[in-house]
């Protein structure tokens, strides 16, 4: 039913691939079909970046009805059901929808399940999806790092020597450490868009369920283990990728919340720094304007002169 969308992603994939061994790459190296599924998963997070905006600007006039909702909160805390509907109500008279939250990571997913058909394809050797009985054995011989980019962790030691590998143990250590680095990324990007959510609606009635997938996240290092090594580097890929995307724009675009923060903190800060400038050249100026004080003249006390006892008495000598 999605052989369409099979046939586009493995198409994109042989192009992208052909391109890289024009420039010089080594057709049957792991970095050819390496940088291949990165350069795809690039491409498709770059023609993923509109929503993404938009899906901010969402948020941004969710955030503006935040005072309805707490209206509506008050108005039918008894009744949750009630709440719900007057709320979902209210989200589409103000044109805004708090699943766009997840509409990213749900475009992703078709992306996702065709690569894993095309390169499961590509290790049981059919060639199918634009890929050449020759682009076939080239992908399966090669390797990231000792793991074919068509193995998965639950490969026999056979399998993985069939695939070229020469050491099936180390293949299976960097499946297994691709799995962790899978999960840790998956968590930490849910976990930074929740931080967002979480600040600009606090009332979202999805939050609960975007909060049971985060927590679930690093199940995906366990699901990992049934992974191609190639859907690993892809999905890794397009983790760190919307990590920094979030993070570029999270700062572009600040909600309207962590905003007042920075400009008080600005604020704060400009104005202690102006203060102290202020109150140093004040300081300067009333050090200048005193007058340095004046040596006072001496004051001399004139006692009268001792007159003899013969004086004071009114006697003399007769």
């Amino acid at each position: 039913m999605l052989d369409w969308l099979y046939n586009i992603v493995g198409w994109i994939l042989v192009q992208i691939h052909a391109g890289l061994t024009f420039i010089g790459l080594d057709t049957d190296s792991g970095w050819a079909w390496g940088l291949s599924i990165v350069l795809l998963t690039v491409l498709m997070r770059l023609l993923l970046v509109p929503l993404f905006v938009k899906q901010m600007n969402t948020q941004r006039k969710m955030q503006d009805i935040q005072p309805k909702i707490a209206k509506l909160r008050e108005r039918y805390k008894h009744d949750k059901e009630r709440l719900q509907r007057e709320s979902m109500k209210l989200y589409q008279e103000s044109g805004t929808n708090p699943i766009m939250g997840c509409l990213p990571l749900l475009l992703q997913m078709p992306v996702f399940f065709a690569l894993f058909s095309v390169l499961r394809s590509v290790a049981e050797g059919n060639a199918q999806y634009y890929f050449t009985e020759e682009l076939v054995e080239s992908a399966r011989a090669a390797l990231i790092f000792s793991a074919p980019i068509a193995a998965q962790f639950n490969s026999s030691s056979e399998e993985l020597a069939a695939l070229g590998s020469s050491d099936p143990i180390m293949a299976k250590v960097i499946i297994a450490i691709a799995c962790v680095i899978m999960g840790t990324t998956t968590f930490l990007t849910m976990r930074q868009s929740m931080r967002r959510s979480v600040s600009q609606m606090p009332d979202n009635p999805m939050m609960q369920t975007q909060k049971i997938m985060m927590y679930m996240a690093p199940l995906f290092g366990l699901f990992g283990l049934m992974m191609p090594v190639g859907v690993l580097l892809y999905w890794v890929t397009s983790n760190v990728w919307t990590m920094g995307q979030q993070h570029f724009l999270y700062r572009k675009q600040p909600a309207p919340g962590q905003e007042g923060d920075k400009a008080k903190g600005n604020a704060s800060s400009n104005g202690s720094a102006n203060g102290s400038a202020k109150g140093m050249l004040s300081r300067k100026k009333a050090a200048e304007s005193t007058p340095e004080p004046k040596e006072q003249p001496k004051i001399e006390r004139k006692q009268p002169k001792k007159q003899p006892r013969s004086k004071r008495t009114g006697g003399g000598s007769q």
